[in-house]
């Protein structure tokens, strides 16, 4: 072949695509994992005694205490040496994991079962040859 003539070839493109009930079950997982792990990150540093004057730990404190509100008043809290254990916590973690997955599992009931989507895109691309560059080989 001359150096300037094209060749051309078919290439397949292949993507997938995801259900809408996938995207949403996914959306639902990860918002009740941030509050499931700030109510656990509570729960730990009230756990270890740490300093709640200290501004993380009051962010930490107010923001999951919006999401433990309801469950507060539910099992009082036991202090040992500065350390507190909240039982109100372990509770809402749980409470939060099972209205989790009866979401998904409304999700998955209410969309339609069907598998991912693969779309493939067939296209013709002239190929071009390249010349090989060896530094080494220099002329």
């Amino acid at each position: 072949m001359s150096e300037g003539s094209a060749m051309s070839a078919m290439r397949v493109v292949s993507g997938y695509r995801e259900s809408v009930g996938s995207w949403l079950s996914r959306i639902v997982m990860f918002v009740f994992g941030i509050i499931e792990l700030l109510i656990l990150v509570r729960f730990v540093l009230l756990l270890v005694g740490a300093n709640v004057q200290s501004g993380f730990v009051q962010w930490i404190h107010q923001t999951a205490g919006i999401f433990m509100a309801p469950f507060i008043a539910i099992l009082g809290t036991q202090t040992i040496n500065g350390a507190v254990f909240e039982w109100a916590a372990l509770i809402a973690i749980a409470v939060y994991a099972i209205v989790a997955w009866l979401i998904v599992a409304a999700i998955d009931a209410l969309t339609p079962q069907r598998g991912p989507d693969t779309v493939e895109t067939v296209a013709d691309e002239p190929v071009v040859r390249r010349r090989r560059f060896n530094w080494w080989r220099r002329s």
